[in-house]
C-alpha cells in the first residue's frame, strides 16, 4: 500500500525559507513522477513542481521558478526547498505520485494516483 507522508510546514515571514519532506511509503515506480501541489483558501489546487523518477527532469510553475526547487531521494523521500518566500505563498502544500508519466501533464491533478495529507505553509509579511 502506498503512502504519502508531508512534513516540514511551518510560519514564516517573508523572504524566509522551509524545507518540506514528503516520505513515501510503499512507493516502488521507477517510471513515476513525483509532484507538489498547493492550495490556499478560496483557490484551486495548483501544481508548482514535479520530478521523474528515471531522469531526475523537474517542471516548475512560473509562480515558484527560481525559487524552489525539487529533489528526488528514491524510492524514498522528496524535498521542496522553499526560499525567497512571500505571503501569497501561503497554502496547504500536498504531495503526490503517479506510476508512470502518462495520463496528462505534470501539472494535471487528475493524473496523481496517491497524496498526502497536506502541509500548512504560511507567509507573514
Amino acid at each position: 500500500q502506498v503512502r504519502l507522508v508531508e512534513s516540514g510546514g511551518d510560519s514564516v515571514e517573508t523572504g524566509g525559507s522551509l524545507r518540506l519532506r514528503c516520505a513515501l511509503h510503499g512507493y516502488s515506480f521507477v517510471r513515476g513522477i513525483m509532484a507538489w501541489f498547493r492550495q490556499a483558501p478560496g483557490k484551486e489546487r495548483e501544481a508548482i513542481a514535479s520530478v521523474y523518477s528515471m531522469d531526475g527532469s523537474t517542471n516548475y510553475a512560473d509562480s515558484v521558478k527560481g525559487r524552489f526547487t525539487i529533489s528526488l531521494d528514491y524510492p524514498l523521500n522528496v524535498y521542496l526547498d522553499m526560499n525567497d518566500l512571500k505571503p501569497e505563498d501561503t497554502a496547504i502544500y500536498y504531495c503526490a505520485a503517479r506510476r508512470t508519466p502518462y495520463g496528462g501533464g505534470w501539472d494535471a491533478a487528475g493524473g496523481y494516483n496517491y497524496w498526502g495529507q497536506g502541509t500548512q505553509v504560511t507567509v507573514s509579511s
